[in-house]
Formats: C-alpha cells, structure tokens, sequence
C-alpha cells in the first residue's frame, strides 16, 4: 500500500510499505477515506521525537471504513464507517477504568524507554516512534487499530467525512481543554494559539457556556477563522501588548481561565526572539514556553489553566512562584479522546460543531509532503491538510 513515511529530520516522502494484518483478536483494519495534519507531528517530522526510524508512517487522525475485525471484536463490522482515537487504551487497566485512556498500562510497548525520561509511561499513539508504542499511522491507505471496541466509534448517518474526521483529535483535544479546565457559565477564557485544536478549544468554551473567549494568535487568517467558526474575541500579538490587553479587557482582574495550545513552537519577539535564536545556536536543549508563562501571568489569581500543547522535553522558565502566589490551578494532558468522541460526533450530527471548517487544503496522498510544508510554514493559510488515499 502507499504511505507517508518518515525520512529522517525534516524529510517525509510516500512510499510502498505492507499492508497491515490483524495481529491481534481484538484488532480491525480500517481502508482511511481521509487522514489529516496535525501539530504534533511537526516535531516529529523535525526528528524531536526520540527514538524515531526511517520508514515510519505517521498520521493519527483519521475517518474510514471497516474492512476486517479480529474474532473478539464486538462493536465494529466490515462496512462501518469509524473514527479512532490516537491513544490506544485497552479498556480494562486502572488508568482507563478511572477514566483516564491516555494513560493506559496496555496500550504502549516502549513503555520503559518513556517511564525513563517521564517517570512513567502515557499509553501509545498511532503513527509515533517507539517511545510512544511505534504503532503505524494513518496517512496510508489501511490503519490497524488496536483494542476496536475500545478506541473507534461509528459515525452517524448524515455525519460526512470531512466533519467526522476532526472528532478524532482536534475537536476532542480542544473539548478536553475547555472542559477540563472547568469553563463554566459566564468565565472569560482566553486561548494561545488558534489552529485547528486553539480553534476547537475555543468553540467548547462557548458552548460550555463561556460569557467570553479571546484567542490570541499572529496570523490574521486564523484569527478571523476565531471570529467566523469559533464566535471569539481576537488577539494579535505581534501588534498588542497580551497582558495589558487580557486586563483591559477583564476590568483589570484576568481571564477566569487560560488554555494553552501552541506547545513546543512558541514565536517569540524582541529580546526574546534574540535569546530564542541565541538558544538555538548553540543548541541550548530547553524550550521555552512563552505561551504557557504568558497564560500563567494573564489568568486571575484563583484561576484555571490548562496546557494543551505538545512539549517532548524539559522547559525552562516555568512560573512556579506565580502559580502559588496566585493560587492557580494548572492542569495538562494527553488526548483522553474515549471519553469525548461519541459526544463529540452527536454534537456533530446536530450541527454545533461544523469541523470541516478547519480543512483548509485538500490532496491526494502523493502530495502529502507538500501538504506538511504549507502546513508547518503556515503558507497559503493553511490551517489543516487533508489527504485521500
């Protein structure tokens, strides 16, 4: 089959791999309809991702069709059309019995090359590296997904591809952050960075019922798509001091809760762009997380937030005097899409969240790597690519 394998730092390109097979009972193979970018996979493509090989597919966001099941799948025939979770969750251990599927005990076998940098494991994820379970990934023509029952869900009649497909990670990442977070009637909620999961963070919150939502973002293009598919406030921080402006806009108190999700490609200006260059220059191995301290600062003192950005190494700077000084809550976590997903797709079915509206440039899977280029230099407005078999 083709698929879009990883080629080294900086390099994917689509090849010819094997099809995947059942390897295990509760195993089915789906044929992907549609696949889609995402930005955690921009480290990866990079080589940030540790323990990364050549040929690799990558991808985890994906819709498609149900072409085998293993014997003890129970939910899933041949012919169903599904969407999966990235993290695979086995459904029975004590994390995903205390709601928590990402952090699954079953669903990653390079656990100990993760319990060593991390000081435990979260469970895998399709189309990552060994750390992460070295699963297959989704921009390919067939996907095995492991633990079906577990980690895919029917999509509903009148649901379209290019809607479901974002139920898979996007949109349930983004309702993760708002609901997890605690947004609730009347709070002012303000949210770093507005791709695709900033985007869906954003629209929860309204639909939690925020009075309030600011997105902040330098790119015009995704600022307006806050305005037009989120109904949300905007920021542009190249052109407006953050801070002063959360206040203004607050009566001096700050945002009631504040959602990060930028993650590891913050883009700094003045000094800081000075000392983020200097950094890398001599290979400084720290991140620093300008979003993150910059939620940490804005929020009101008592408030919420909630890190959503991919981070794969130690950062620096991280505002643990204004966390307690300010008596803040701050949470973080990868995607418990199993808990989401089935509601996420209701929502859909009724017309609140209107996804497709992130799919900003269509392809064919042979054009994939171009689509990772617009995607990662932010060219053509590009928000999310979407590939087609």
């Amino acid at each position: 089959m083709k698929a879009l394998c990883w080629n080294g730092p900086g390099r994917v390109g689509v090849g010819t791999v094997p099809d995947p097979t059942v390897r295990n009972e509760q195993d089915i193979i789906v044929k992907v309809r549609q696949s889609a970018t995402c930005g955690s996979d921009l480290p990866l493509v990079a080589g940030q991702i540790p323990l990364a090989h050549v040929g690799e597919i990558i991808g985890h966001e994906f819709v498609g069709e149900v072409v085998e099941v293993g014997p003890e799948v129970r939910r899933h025939r041949v012919g169903d059309r599904v969407v999966a979770c990235p993290f695979v969750s086995c459904g029975r251990c004590w994390f995903c019995e205390h709601d928590l599927p990402a952090c699954c005990d079953n669903g990653n076998s390079g656990a100990l090359a993760a319990e060593d940098t991390w000081g435990g494991a979260a469970s895998g994820c399709l189309g990552f590296p060994e750390a992460m379970g070295g699963f297959a990934g989704s921009h390919a023509e067939y996907v095995r997904v492991p633990f079906a029952d577990q980690n895919a869900f029917g999509v509903p009649e009148g649901v379209s591809d290019d809607r479901a497909l974002f139920a898979a990670d996007a949109v349930s990442t983004g309702w993760m952050g708002a609901e997890r977070s605690q947004v609730g009637a009347g709070d002012v909620v303000a949210v770093w960075g507005a791709g695709a999961v900033g985007l869906a963070a954003a629209r929860a919150a309204s639909l939690l019922g925020a009075e309030r939502v600011i997105v902040i973002d330098r790119y015009q293009y995704r600022l307006d798509l806050a305005t037009e598919w989120a109904g949300a406030e905007t920021i542009d921080y190249h052109e407006t001091d953050v801070h002063g402006e959360l206040r203004e806009r607050t009566g001096g108190r700050g945002p009631d809760v504040c959602i990060e999700a930028v993650g590891m490609q913050p883009h700094n200006s003045g000094p800081q762009l000075l000392y983020d260059r200097a950094k890398k220059q001599i290979r400084f191995s720290t991140e620093r997380p300008s979003p993150v301290e910059q939620a940490v600062l804005a929020c009101r003192k008592g408030g919420n937030v909630f890190v959503l950005g991919l981070f794969t190494r130690p950062v620096e700077r991280f505002p643990l005097d204004a966390v307690m000084h300010k008596s803040l809550t701050v949470r973080s976590a990868q995607q418990h899409g199993q808990r989401y997903v089935p509601m996420l797709l209701e929502r859909m079915a009724r017309d609140e969240i209107r996804a497709e509206r992130l799919a900003t440039h269509r392809m064919p899977l042979e054009e994939a790597p171009k689509g990772y280029e617009l995607f990662r230099d932010r060219a053509d407005q590009c928000v999310r690519a979407v590939f087609t078999p």
